[in-house]
């Protein structure tokens, strides 16, 4: 049987991570806090806010509850991931059949790996992360929780970034680089030192501003 998948952020990060869930076999329903403003994101229809999807499962506690958060900034798609887990939904990871995922890798729940993304032996993912196109997290990297490593970018061997980061498309990052919690790392930056919490760096070499 088909299963469906409620997709929490209706904007063009969530029609991407549609289009990820279409190719593993799910429909897709979308549901987004701009409704009834807001009805259609192309040509799928938005069938109700955050409060809806949970009021509905209140409702009717047998119904399909698998669900992902497709919300582009850390800190609201946090909100959203901590919201529904406290009604037991189900934050399943989807993962791109392009990319690359080690066996040896640990992705947690409520992520999404994008088309081209490598992820390899003993790296590990947290909560709510956003791995998007052709990011490469290699080796023994560590990613916090709701990190998001933008489309492009390279982590070398051993890194790790904190939580609610930001690293920017196209950006690199040195080998055993630490960089903090709450950081962004601007486009294109080339990271060779560690970068404390609540840092914005860019740059090559990045430094902060």
């Amino acid at each position: 049987m088909t299963k469906q998948l409620a997709i929490v952020g209706a904007s063009g990060h969530g029609k991407v991570i549609a289009d990820i869930a279409e190719l593993l076999g799910f429909i897709v329903k979308f549901y987004d806090d701009a409704y009834p403003s807001k009805t259609h994101i192309e040509h799928w229809a938005i069938q109700g806010t955050c409060a809806d999807l949970i009021a509905l499962k209140n409702q009717s506690p047998t119904c399909n509850n698998d669900v992902v958060v497709a919300i582009g900034n850390n800190e609201i798609r946090q909100q959203k991931i901590q919201l529904l887990q406290q009604s037991s939904f189900n934050l399943i990871t989807l993962i791109h059949p392009t990319a690359v995922i080690s066996k040896y890798a640990v992705i947690a729940q409520g992520c999404v790996v994008f088309a081209g993304a490598v992820i390899n032996a003993f790296a590990k993912v947290g909560v709510g992360c956003i791995i998007n196109s052709a990011a490469v997290v290699e080796h023994d990297c560590s990613i916090g929780d709701f990190t998001h490593i933008c489309p492009n970018t390279a982590l070398a061997g051993g890194v790790t970034v904190g939580s609610k980061s930001w690293i920017g498309i196209g950006s690199q990052v040195k080998q055993l680089v630490a960089i903090g919690s709450n950081c962004l790392i601007g486009a294109g930056s080339t990271v060779v030192k560690n970068i404390p919490d609540n840092v914005t760096a860019f740059g090559s070499p990045a430094v902060p501003r």
